[in-house]
């Protein structure tokens, strides 16, 4: 048992009952070991949130950025932002959990970086593109919220948001109307 394993239990954890879920016994008890196993990692839960944070923040940005950036036209690096951010049930609890505690202290300013650093990469590849400094922003700020938007209604009302096959079509369809000139294929 190592210190990632107990970060991916608290990410669970907060994907299924938000921060107030992320107790250490539970979590114990989830992965099969004693308290003290946790204490060999981590001083107090605070620090196993940090860590949690740290891990989803690298995951959920970082590598879906590193991913993106592979691509050689900015379209296609918004394209494969889109597809490449993980829309799974589990990644959006964890952003709606994440967001509805941005008043904590040690989540708040994760949260902030986390859409600044999604934002920024977004303006920056829609001014590659072409587009005003002004355009780019609100384009982008525009794409984030449908984004933002399709996480909330996975989970509120998830008989809106196509599945399957479905779904990739639907992602067409967006990156068709939110890249500019842009065709999926």
């Amino acid at each position: 048992m190592n210190a990632e394993d107990w970060a991916d239990a608290a990410l669970d954890a907060i994907a299924e009952g938000g921060l107030e879920a992320v107790a250490v016994e539970r979590l114990a008890r989830v992965l099969g070991v004693t308290k003290g196993s946790f204490y060999w990692h981590f001083s107090n839960r605070n620090a196993l949130l940090s860590a949690a944070l740290e891990r989803w923040e690298r995951q959920q940005t970082e590598e879906v950025i590193a991913r993106a950036e592979m691509e050689l036209r900015p379209e296609a690096r918004i394209d494969r932002l889109f597809r490449g951010a993980d829309g799974s049930k589990r990644a959006g609890q964890l952003y709606l959990a994440f967001a509805a505690a941005g008043n904590d202290p040690l989540v708040g300013p994760v949260i902030r970086r986390v859409n600044q650093r999604r934002i920024t990469f977004m303006v920056s590849n829609y001014s590659d593109m072409g587009l005003s400094t002004d355009e780019a922003r609100q384009r982008a700020v525009l794409s984030y919220s449908v984004y933002l938007g399709t996480l909330q209604l996975r989970r509120d009302a998830p008989e809106l948001i196509p599945t399957g096959p479905d779904f990739h079509t639907y992602m067409d369809y967006i990156s068709k109307v939110l890249i500019p000139g842009f065709q999926p294929g």
